[in-house]
């Protein structure tokens, strides 16, 4: 139904969310926010602290996705798309993993 796709680097406090996509005829059924949610568990189960996101201004409904899931505007980075687009960089800040919580990894 979806996908989100991380990037991690080894002793980063920072984890980036690099791509998330939902199946268009799965959007409004909560994918997206499972997704979210799920990529915020595993960013702090490799230690991260924060999850940071770029979204292009012209993407209102992922901008609103993000800001319900608790993503906050820290700064814009201009032209940074292809096309020209700026890019508006999002980041939230993860609650610690549980040690031998679900998924966690040694």
């Amino acid at each position: 139904a979806g996908y989100a796709a991380l990037l991690f680097r080894k002793g980063a406090a920072v984890t980036r969310l690099y791509s998330i996509a939902v199946d268009p005829e799965e959007r409004g059924k909560g994918v997206a926010d499972a997704l979210l949610a799920a990529a915020g568990r595993r960013a702090a189960e490799r230690g991260a602290g924060r999850l940071r996101l770029e979204v292009r201004p012209s993407n209102r409904a992922a901008q609103r996705l993000y800001e319900r899931a608790g993503f906050a505007v820290i700064d814009r980075k201009a032209g940074y798309y292809g096309d020209g687009e700026d890019a508006i960089r999002m980041e939230r800040r993860l609650s610690p993993a549980r040690p031998g919580g679900r998924g966690a990894h040694p």
